[in-house]
């Protein structure tokens, strides 16, 4: 158990050391192919900090462990907007100017919707999977399509200015595959100390992935959202949340489908996807411009709304799982 422990802190230790270099040499490595940043903020950036749960939930379906996956999936979204969100918003209450973070909002409820829709049957099979990517495939192609015909939103600028460590072709390259590699061994680390917790405490891979790992993974985004909300830049610190919820409700929950199809776990359609699909629907709400205050402002009374549905979410699942 001591030595599960030491590996969970480990790895999550390397999985956001290696998160952070791999979404720096990704980056630079798309700017020297003169891609712009607002795209390489979108997509890049948005797919390097949703790495730690696409590779964890990978392995974990690899392993026959589709719980684990499935639940750092949600989990993750669900700790991304009640947990993140809320703690930033404590801190540098955001101001949504971007119209991209706007649209997009609305776009991951769409997405949601359509997630318990396949779920419904109590089942993750490769066809739902394949839906599941084709979904991703659809958003990152209006993702680009918003990159080139909103080149004046503020979100560009923020990504611009945010972008100033300029690596050489070669440094941008190591930091790339060295990123890659942490990733995948720190991901691999992650897998096997939570599964050993799960089942030396008597609780389901579910659970831990819902808690957890799903924390854990989460970590560079709230590094990344915290830094962003310091600096003023508040869209940053939204739409990286929103991309990274993205690809974890499209990327992510597709791998256990593809990977390791079976049954999913009632509790996940009747307890946890609610619980994701309300704290979108209010993150949409508080950053719209018909929300209590105008403008889209998220204040610190959001914020601690959503911190506060976060920590009775957990101590919920905790409780039923017996942990307490």
């Amino acid at each position: 158990m001591l030595l599960a422990i030491g590996g969970l802190l480990a790895g999550f230790a390397l999985l956001i050391w290696s998160a952070d270099r791999f979404v720096l040499g990704a980056s630079n490595t798309a700017r020297l192919f003169g891609i712009s940043p607002l795209l390489v903020g979108i997509i890049v950036v948005g797919f390097g900090t949703s790495a730690p749960e696409l590779l964890v939930s990978g392995i974990a379906a690899m392993d026959n462990q589709p719980g684990l996956a499935i639940g750092n999936a949600v989990g993750s979204n669900i700790a991304n907007i009640g947990l993140i969100v809320g703690c930033t918003a404590l801190f540098y209450p955001l101001q949504v100017r971007s119209r991209i973070v706007r649209r997009e909002l609305p776009l991951l409820l769409v997405f949601m919707v359509l997630g318990i829709g396949l779920l419904a049957d109590g089942e993750l099979n490769r066809l739902d999977g394949a839906l599941l990517l084709g979904g991703l495939i659809g958003s990152i192609a209006w993702s680009v399509y918003e990159a080139h015909h909103q080149r004046g939103d503020i979100l560009s600028t923020e990504f611009a200015t945010e972008m100033q460590e300029k690596l050489s072709t070669a440094d941008a390259l190591g930091n790339l595959l060295v990123g890659l590699v942490v990733l995948v061994a720190s991901s691999r680390l992650l897998v096997w100390a939570a599964v050993d917790i799960a089942q030396t405490l008597g609780i389901s891979d579910l659970v831990i992935g819902l808690t957890i790992v799903a924390l854990g993974t989460s970590l560079p985004e709230l590094a990344a959202s915290m830094t962003a909300g310091r600096k003023g830049e508040h869209d940053i610190a939204l739409g990286n949340i929103a991309g990274s919820n993205m690809f974890n409700l499209l990327g992510v929950m597709a791998l256990p489908g593809i990977i390791a199809p079976g049954a999913v776990d009632p509790m996940l359609l009747s307890r946890d996807y609610p619980v994701m699909l309300g704290l979108s629907i209010l993150l949409w709400f508080f950053a719209s411009n018909f929300s209590l205050h105008r403008g889209g402002v998220i204040r610190r009374a959001e914020g601690g709304a959503l911190l506060g549905i976060y920590i009775a979410y957990i101590a919920l699942v905790s409780y039923q799982a017996g942990a307490f």
